[in-house]
């Protein structure tokens, strides 16, 4: 049944695969960011209570999204690395893990300025922000980890299990809300139903979410490209590759 996923599993296919998907990934996520950007940020109408201040959820609310889904994502690279012993969703932990980084310290620092004005503080050990932060310093690890290892076998193996223990904070990020009373506000997007804020708000901060998405694939496919080349550097194929001038060794 999934006999036609193995010829990806190699590295040349990979990075073949990779370079073919990177430039339509960034071109979409161009388009949607621009697009979903300036139509909130500029034309959205302020928040009746929140007033200009709730423009920060253009970029606050996507980082954050981005920030399990990453995670997410690599949970399910770990889970196949472990089970089918496939070398290069090891690789895939390791290329996303800092974009995950990224995408979470945008969605604390975010965080932080909306509080200011809402809450009359920068931080609060809410369970919602706590859980975050716990999210940080888990991609922080897994870096740590895997860097920690000369025989980057081992350290795949290593980080592999990391992730997947760590995947267990993501339910409780999404559910923290629910589950504690928090200062935190509950589910606008993802909840059930008709979201609770305006369609006029509501689509450019779903084009904004959408396109952290396709934001997180195009980095994913360049920083896989990269690991493939560091593992695979003394490989023929790679050699042969850096002989000929292809544009995407780089």
């Amino acid at each position: 049944m999934w006999k036609w996923l193995h010829p990806w599993a190699k590295a040349e296919k990979a990075y073949q695969l990779c370079g073919r998907l990177s430039p339509w990934f960034g071109i979409i996520c161009l388009g949607l960011l621009v697009t979903g950007s300036v139509w909130g940020l500029l034309f959205a109408p302020p928040d009746y209570q929140q007033g200009e201040s709730v423009r920060i959820i253009y970029i606050h609310v996507p980082a954050s999204i981005l920030s399990m889904g990453a995670y997410a994502a690599m949970t399910i690279a770990a889970f196949i690395a472990l089970v089918w012993q496939i070398k290069m969703s090891e690789l895939y932990i390791i290329a996303v893990a800092p974009i995950g980084i990224g995408f979470t310290l945008i969605a604390l620092l975010t965080g932080a300025a909306w509080g200011k004005p809402m809450w009359g503080t920068w931080w609060v050990w809410d369970a919602r922000l706590t859980s975050e932060l716990i999210l940080l310093f888990i991609y922080i690890g897994i870096l740590a980890l895997y860097n920690a290892f000369e025989d980057k076998n081992t350290a795949g193996k290593a980080v592999s299990i990391f992730t997947l223990v760590g995947s267990i904070n993501l339910p409780i990020i999404h559910y923290s809300v629910v589950w504690w009373n928090t200062l935190h506000q509950g589910a606008t997007v993802s909840k059930m139903g008709k979201p609770s804020m305006e369609m006029s708000m509501y689509w450019p901060l779903l084009m904004n979410i959408i396109g952290f998405g396709f934001l997180l694939a195009y980095l994913g496919c360049v920083r896989m490209q990269n690991q493939i080349l560091l593992r695979e550097k003394h490989r023929p194929w790679v050699k042969k590759m850096v002989m000929e001038g292809d544009n995407h060794a780089v």
